[in-house]
């Protein structure tokens, strides 16, 4: 069993102290945050200082500004505190008999895909809780209090393993008003309309375009849009013509907001993953989440392929 030096772990509330007056460069605004006098604040830091046996701020003025050594630290101590809270907060979520799943997901995917469908996993799992933060990009496991992620990319993250999912389709869509507007009637036609583009996906139209092999329609024009839920709202206020995959947008499609223009669909090079560090690859939440999940995305595969079959050209 590992031990600690008791001179080695600093109090918490010093700690706090130290943190907050980093990142606000002010020990008035410290103490603001904190709910305490400024010399509380201060008494704290040369605590903590005196404990180091360095300096961790130079005194400017109003300001503290960091010293070297103490922009380290600070960045080190505001990674265990966040470490900190999470622990204490899985916690205090658990109960007797009950399990606890910390899942990472793709902000629209985790709204308009998997949040739908948790009440199936609830059903069938009812003593284990869910929580969930976005989580656009790779990280590590061993920094964060999170036991999976869903990830679109390529089947690499370091100390993980990476289970595939599905891969995206998308096709043309817009609102009917605006097809009925541009009279859009043949791929040629979208030399005309404004193109909706995804920041992230930045050559999603031109891969689209040469694939059912239109010239003459200028790809990379258009407006930008961070994520899916973005340009698919703005897809339906009238503003363009974007490239949706089907399963992101069934609301939009059952309600007639959103029409598919032409029933070609590009499917991404990527595809979605979820990934799990290796040490937690047996463990019994992770194990029953994956097998859901999976049945999850091949029955949207299987009704992928029914919509695909039943769309005829526009």
């Amino acid at each position: 069993m590992t031990m600690f030096r008791k001179t080695f772990l600093p109090p918490i509330a010093d700690l706090l102290a130290f943190e907050a007056a980093a990142r606000h460069t002010s020990i008035s605004r410290a103490a603001e945050e904190l709910h305490l006098t400024q010399s509380a604040v201060s008494r704290q830091i040369r605590q903590l200082e005196t404990q180091l046996g360095m300096a961790l701020f130079h005194r400017v003025r109003q300001r503290v500004v960091l010293t070297d050594a103490g922009r380290v630290y600070a960045a080190d101590v505001r990674a265990v505190l966040q470490q900190l809270s999470g622990a204490t907060q899985k916690t205090m979520t658990w109960s007797d008999g009950a399990g606890l799943l910390n899942l990472a997901v793709l902000p629209t995917l985790g709204t308009r895909w998997l949040i739908p469908r948790l009440g199936d996993f609830a059903a069938h799992y009812p003593s284990v809780t869910v929580n969930m933060a976005a989580r656009s990009e790779p990280f590590d496991f061993s920094l964060v209090p999170l036991d999976a992620a869903i990830h679109f990319g390529a089947p690499h993250w370091a100390g993980a393993v990476c289970e595939y999912l599905m891969h995206e389709q998308v096709v043309p869509m817009c609102s009917p008003g605006y097809r009925a507007q541009h009279g859009i009637t043949q791929v040629q036609d979208l030399s005309t309309v404004v193109l909706l583009q995804q920041t992230t996906r930045p050559t999603q139209w031109a891969d689209w375009l040469g694939q059912v092999g239109a010239d003459g329609v200028y790809a990379l024009r258009g407006p930008r849009f961070e994520q899916f839920a973005m340009i698919a709202q703005a897809a339906v206020a009238g503003l363009g013509a974007a490239l949706l995959p089907r399963f992101l947008v069934e609301t939009e499609i059952a309600s007639g907001a959103l029409v598919e223009l032409f029933p070609q669909a590009l499917t991404s090079t990527d595809a979605y993953y979820l990934v799990y560090p290796e040490s937690r690859a047996q463990a019994p939440l992770v194990r029953v989440f994956r097998d859901w999940i999976l049945e999850q995305c091949a029955r949207n595969l299987s009704r992928q392929d029914r919509q695909s079959s039943n769309q005829t050209p526009a």
